[in-house]
């Protein structure tokens, strides 16, 4: 499939099959797409949790408004931001830039002393906000990029983050869940695969300026 086929052919998948399991290969391939998805500033406030046990995935879906995806997917892909983006947090990533590029201090203090005083006068709720549309970001990569590669795959907001945060201890690692995307291979009896696709016409949405 081309990247229009793929999108069209991508749906919130409702029902999964079970007995279907994703290769490492394809594992790798959504890793490296959330890895290398924009952000802003490129600071990366995120991070992935990959969930490939069944009974936890069983756990969860009493979580996630009792929506079976989470239990009947082959993996449980959990979008999470940091809880603290601070000095440290910003000087880590400015040391990467200066490591994979050897862009020289000079160069580089100007803007990272910008992010560090921002950073530090903003509250945060407005950081949190800030944070989770990263996250919103890089589903957008997944979902493109899982399409492509004929993996199947639902995005949700509905599910409690304060409940997969306990059972997936993501407290002990700083991080706060915002987003769950179930993927797999969709059902054969999945009725909703077999729906046609309803969009907008591309002229109700699409702005031209000459």
């Amino acid at each position: 499939m081309n990247n229009i086929e793929a999108l069209k052919w991508r749906y919130a998948t409702k029902k999964f099959d079970e007995n279907r399991i994703l290769s490492e290969d394809k594992i790798e391939i959504l890793k490296h797409a959330f890895n290398l998805t924009a952000t802003s500033y490129g600071l990366q406030p995120i991070k992935m949790v990959i969930v490939r046990n069944k009974a936890l995935q069983s756990k969860l879906v009493k979580y996630s408004m009792n929506q079976q995806q989470v239990g009947s997917a082959s993996h449980v892909l959990v979008l999470c931001i940091e809880r603290e983006i601070d000095k440290n947090f910003i000087e880590n990533y400015f040391n990467y830039v200066q490591k994979i590029r050897a862009t020289p201090n000079e160069i580089l203090s100007p803007f990272k002393d910008f992010l560090i005083d921002d950073f530090k006068n903003k509250h945060i709720d407005e950081i949190t906000s800030w944070a989770t549309n990263q996250a919103f970001l890089a589903l957008g990569t997944l979902l493109t990029v899982s399409a492509t590669e004929a993996i199947d795959a639902c995005p949700m907001e509905g599910f409690e983050p304060e409940k997969y945060d306990e059972v997936l201890g993501l407290d002990k690692l700083n991080l706060k869940s915002v987003l769950v995307l179930p993927v797999g291979f969709r059902a054969k009896d999945d009725m909703f695969s077999e729906f046609k696709k309803v969009r907008r016409p591309i002229s109700d949405v699409i702005i031209e300026l000459e």
